[in-house]
């Protein structure tokens, strides 16, 4: 028996790159979505945002847009139980949202080390320890953390960003355990660089910080050319991996990281 339409999906991080990707894609296939972001308002959310009703209505889904800030356990509760309100509790959870900056070990303040660790690896945990218990009391659930080759690859001048992933990669072993005897996986999906905004602001840093006088273009196509594949990733791709993996065709598939590199290491 596949998913049937109209799952309850809370994807975090909703309105920019992949997991703007993963919503719209859901959205297109009948499932209700609640996405959630620190920002609402600028033009670039407000214009994510027409796009995901359009979407909605085309494919028969639903679609509601929460301030959410994974770094704040009462916003996570607040947004959790709005979404419930909304939709009921969640069947899916989608950790999408990220941050990153370039930045090494040394001269690495505590500020920075927090705001990654806190966005990437302690908002996921807070969103997961919300959602759970529902997916456990109903005996079925399905949670997604959109990982990095960072979690296993090591990147000069990343620090905060690969031991976030690293560590979400073993808090996502441990929710399947946790889960598997009650219908719940949990699956880490791990790009590498991925054409989104997030690539396009580390890429201006990372020029920026190098001082070669290489341009973000420059740099882009470089990683491309290193791909096994000579190409970037796109967000399309792996949002199609999500709409596999939270339908009953991949109930087996639990506790792995599923990598989506094109044969790149990092």
């Amino acid at each position: 028996m596949t998913v049937p339409a109209g799952r309850r999906v809370i994807v975090t991080g909703g309105l920019s790159g992949i997991g703007n990707a993963i919503a719209l894609d859901l959205l297109q296939k009948g499932h209700r979505v609640v996405v959630g972001a620190r920002d609402l308002t600028s033009p670039a959310r407000r214009t994510a945002l027409a796009a995901m009703e359009a979407a909605a209505e085309a494919g028969g889904g639903a679609i509601r847009g929460d301030v959410l800030d994974l770094t704040d356990p009462q916003s996570v509760d607040a947004f959790c139980a709005r979404a419930a309100d909304w939709f009921g509790a969640a069947d899916v959870l989608v950790n999408a949202a990220g941050v990153t900056a370039e930045q090494p070990v040394q001269g690495h303040s505590d500020e920075l080390w927090q705001r990654i660790i806190e966005t990437n690896l302690t908002g996921a945990f807070r969103m997961i320890r919300a959602c759970l218990p529902a997916m456990l009391a109903q005996g079925w659930g399905r949670v997604v953390n959109i990982g990095s080759t960072a979690a296993s690859v090591g990147w000069k001048d990343n620090p905060a960003y690969c031991a976030s992933k690293a560590g979400l990669l073993g808090l996502t072993r441990c929710v399947a355990l946790e889960g598997a005897a009650h219908g719940v996986t949990c699956v880490m999906v791990s790009p590498t660089w991925v054409e989104t905004p997030m690539m396009q602001a580390d890429l201006a840093e990372v020029v920026a910080r190098e001082g070669r006088g290489r341009s973000v273009a420059e740099a882009r196509a470089e990683i491309a050319a290193e791909n096994p594949q000579g190409r970037i990733i796109q967000p399309e791709e792996i949002a199609a991996v999500i709409a596999f993996l939270i339908g009953d065709a991949a109930r087996g598939i639990t506790m792995e990281e599923i990598k989506v590199t094109g044969g790149a290491l990092w």
